[in-house]
């Protein structure tokens, strides 16, 4: 019964990430991790974006 209840929890939560992460795109976050991720316009993504003050390298 508990590995039900656990398998049960592990796909709510696998299914509330993909949401989210669909839900980003499609709003046209380009870098998901960055709170700046919708306002940024440049080309390569957050990876170069000056304004998120992170590499994420």
């Amino acid at each position: 019964m508990i590995d039900y209840i656990v398998i049960g929890i592990l796909v709510i939560i696998t299914f509330a990430a993909a949401g989210y992460i669909y839900r980003a795109k499609k709003s046209g976050k380009k870098c998901i991790g960055c709170p700046d991720g919708s306002s940024c316009s440049c080309s390569g993504g957050c990876k170069s974006c000056s304004s998120c003050g992170d590499s994420h390298s």
